[in-house]
């Protein structure tokens, strides 16, 4: 088959043709063309692959992430984003998450609509400008700036994020897809690791105060790169499989066509809305994480040393995550279920052993007691614990976004499920950063987020049962198109 000719089985601009010969491009192996995007390079007997490839994309996402939200999350896993008072990091986290859910729910629109490069690009732009508005607040104590900062951010992640998920979900074929979120999983979480090197060497000798300006400036620099990497990224109607096969995509759709599609989902799927407990408990738990348990108990050198080790479990969580749910020894309906029942089994073991720290301490108390070093003879049990939180984190993370991807290849679907992801997490981060900023006691913030991880996957048990099935045919993912794209069509009739 020539360029031109597989060319022409592509999707052309605002439509998605139907006939079988044209399906078949999407699901059964096709030759690859011959242009520079799609040839592979030798680097001595490093063989990489070709620049339009999922994994090539994948892998600039990834390191998107890596710069841009890995280093907010090394700042982040601080406690108080570096700073002794975790008041205005909460408050300005408030209007993060709170923007945050507000866009998710229509950043599969925006990202369909201008495109995941433009998406992720303005996406990690957001990033930088955080990380400025700490460095302005350790000398001028602008909390306006801070508060706007994070406000704007969550706009932007949500794009990012949206991006981010439509790419991870819908390139890899249905047997690749737990190896790439748990290859995206750890590569955004070296980012955490490294960001983490950045305070902890910048205050080796700091056991109390603010994080020093270096900490800040070292992000800032490390996110704007991430943000100018994201132009680098190709456009999903260019991505084709190594077998030939492409990636479902639909090109400049009207707005009116994507707000449809949203409610087409809803619609047509309302069982998703089962899904939605475990989204909103996704990053619950980050508020008593950071900030009732490292920031509460440790001192700010052993904070950025607890940060970096945190991240470094969620490289193993996620590594092992990934593998586990690909293996092929299990069918995929069994490894979706065995998952659920793993999962379920070390919500109880971890945070119960998160309790029996919790009772120990009260807020109150904690202002008073002698906070944790490193050199201290007790350090050994707590810093297990936080890297447990940070092993559940990334195998919680990525059970969900494989679950979402066994329900669809479909990347404008996986787009939409995307940002009701990101919408409902963030809207849960929202709630418990506030209530962290109103002093709830420790014990009442560690209760509602055990509580609320337990009955989540209580809730997604009927879909992970029912829904999950070997294979999701691409006529049936197509089909969701042609049915969005009907508005499409009525309007240019008008």
């Amino acid at each position: 088959m020539s360029t031109e000719a597989t060319e022409k089985t592509g999707v052309p601009p605002g439509t998605v043709v139907d006939h079988d010969s044209e399906k078949a491009a999407y699901e059964f192996p096709q030759e690859r063309p011959t242009g520079w995007l799609y040839q592979e390079r030798k680097f001595g007997p490093i063989k990489l692959p070709y620049y339009a490839s999922p994994i090539s994309q994948l892998l600039i996402v990834a390191f998107v992430c890596f710069l841009c939200p890995g280093m907010f999350n090394a700042l982040s896993g601080l406690g108080g984003a570096g700073q002794l008072d975790a008041t205005v990091a909460d408050d300005s986290t408030v209007a993060l998450y709170s923007t945050f859910a507000s866009v998710a729910f229509f950043s599969g629109t925006i990202c369909n609509k201008i495109g995941i490069k433009a998406t992720l690009s303005f996406g990690g732009f957001g990033y930088a400008l955080y990380s400025a508005s700490f460095l302005a607040y350790n000398h001028t104590h602008n909390r306006g700036f801070v508060i706007f900062a994070g406000a704007l951010l969550g706009v932007c992640a949500g794009l990012l994020w949206c991006a981010q998920g439509a790419i991870m979900m819908s390139y890899p074929s249905e047997k690749m897809k737990g190896r790439y979120i748990s290859v995206f999983w750890m590569i955004f979480n070296l980012g955490a690791v490294i960001g983490s090197l950045v305070p902890l060497v910048d205050n080796l000798e700091n056991k109390s105060g603010n994080v020093g300006d270096g900490t800040y400036i070292g992000f800032l620099v490390l996110m704007g790169a991430g943000a100018v990497l994201g132009l680098f990224l190709l456009d999903s109607n260019k991505i084709i499989r190594k077998d030939g096969s492409k990636v479902i995509s639909v090109q400049q759709p009207t707005w009116k066509s994507e707000l449809w599609g949203l409610w087409e989902v809803l619609r047509a799927e309302p069982w998703i809305l089962a899904l939605f407990p475990m989204f909103f408990s996704s990053n619950y738990f980050y508020s008593y994480q950071f900030n009732a348990y490292n920031l509460a108990r440790f001192t700010t050198r052993t904070r950025s040393l607890n940060s970096l080790l945190y991240w470094l479990s969620q490289i193993i969580g996620a590594g092992f995550m990934g593998l586990a749910l690909d293996t092929q020894r299990l069918s995929r309906v069994t490894r979706a279920r065995a998952g659920l029942a793993f999962v379920f089994v070390i919500t109880l073991a971890i945070w119960g052993g998160g309790y029996a720290f919790q009772r120990n301490y009260t807020r109150a108390s904690a202002k008073v007691m002698t906070k944790i070093d490193w050199h201290d003879h007790n350090y050994g049990g707590p810093l297990f614990l936080y890297m447990c939180y940070g092993l559940y984190d990334a195998i919680w993370q990525t059970y969900v976004y494989w679950i979402m991807g066994a329900l669809s290849n479909n990347s404008r679907k996986l787009a939409i499920y995307a940002g009701f992801y990101k919408g409902i997490q963030s809207a849960g981060s929202a709630i418990t950063f506030r209530l962290d900023s109103l002093e709830i006691p420790y014990i009442n913030m560690f209760g509602s987020t055990w509580g609320l991880l337990l009955g989540s996957l209580v809730c997604a048990a009927p879909i992970i049962f029912m829904r999950i099935r070997e294979h999701i045919p691409a006529s049936e993912d197509i089909k969701f198109s042609d049915e969005t794209e009907s508005v499409e069509k009525f309007e240019q009739k008008q």
